[in-house]
C-alpha cells in the first residue's frame, strides 16, 4: 500500500516508509543538507523519496546478502555487518528515537523545534543516545549515507529533484561524445545537466552516438 502526503514535495507516493517515518526523514534529512541561499535543501530535492525507493528495492530487504550471521563488530573496512536489513534498521531506529524523543520532550521528532532536532541529530552522530537495537552511530551514519546519494544521483531514483544537487556543483550529468577530450581541456565547462530521465523520455536529444547533446550555459559578462 502506498503513502502519499498531501504536502511532500512533488507529490511522489512512497512505497515502503510509513508516514511517521516519512515526518522524521524529512525533518532530520533537512538539518543534514539544508535550504540556503544556494538553493533547496534534501527535504525538497527529494531525499526521502530516494531513500524510500531504496529501502522498497533489494538493497532494503539484503535481497542478495548473506544473512545467517555470525553477528559481531566489524571494522569500518568490512562494511554493513548489521543482522538487521536496511528496511529494519530504518523501521527500528526511528522508532526507538521517536520513543526517547516523546519521554524526553513528551513529542516525536518532527514535532520539536529546529534546535532540538539538531541537538537530537549531533547525540545520534556521536553515539550519545542509547537505543534498545542498535547503536545510533550506525543509524545515523547509514541516514547521511543515504542523504548524500540521494542528493547527487541522477534523478532516475527519486532524488535530486530538478537536478538541484547536480546544479549545485556545476555538473553536467550524462557525458556527451567529446567527454574525453574535455577531461584534457583547462576551460570551464558550463552546461545544463542531462539526467538519464532526459534521455529516456527524449526531452534532450542525442546524437548519432546516443550521447545527449548539452545545452551550454552562457555565462554573465
Amino acid at each position: 500500500m502506498e503513502t502519499t502526503l498531501s504536502d511532500n514535495p512533488g507529490g511522489a507516493s512512497y512505497v515502503y516508509l510509513q508516514e511517521p517515518e516519512i515526518r522524521f526523514l524529512e525533518a532530520a534529512v533537512e538539518h543534514l543538507i539544508p535550504t540556503d541561499d544556494l538553493g533547496p535543501g534534501a527535504r525538497d530535492a527529494g531525499v526521502v523519496v530516494y531513500i524510500d525507493r531504496q529501502l522498497a528495492g533489494s538493497w532494503g530487504s539484503h535481497g542478495r546478502n548473506y544473512r545467517m550471521g555470525p553477528w559481531r563488530d566489524g571494522t569500518p573496512q568490512q562494511g554493513y555487518q548489521s543482522r538487521f536489513t536496511p528496511q529494519e534498521v530504518y523501521r527500528i531506529a526511528i522508532r526507538e528515537i521517536d520513543q526517547h524523543c516523546r519521554t524526553t520532550f513528551d513529542r516525536p521528532f518532527a514535532q520539536l523545534n529546529r534546535d532540538t532536532q539538531l541537538e537530537v541529530l549531533q547525540q545520534l552522530e556521536t553515539d550519545k543516545i542509547a537505543l534498545p537495537s542498535m547503536s545510533s552511530k550506525f543509524f545515523f551514519d547509514l541516514l547521511w549515507r543515504n542523504t548524500d546519494e540521494g542528493f547527487f544521483s541522477d534523478p532516475l531514483y527519486g532524488g535530486n529533484r530538478d537536478m538541484v544537487g547536480w546544479k549545485l556543483l556545476g555538473f553536467p550529468g550524462l557525458p556527451t561524445s567529446q567527454y574525453r577530450e574535455l577531461l584534457t581541456s583547462h576551460e570551464p565547462y558550463h552546461a545544463h545537466p542531462v539526467s538519464v530521465m532526459d534521455v529516456q523520455s527524449g526531452k534532450v536529444p542525442v546524437d548519432a552516438q546516443g550521447f545527449p547533446r548539452h545545452v551550454m550555459i552562457e555565462k554573465e559578462s
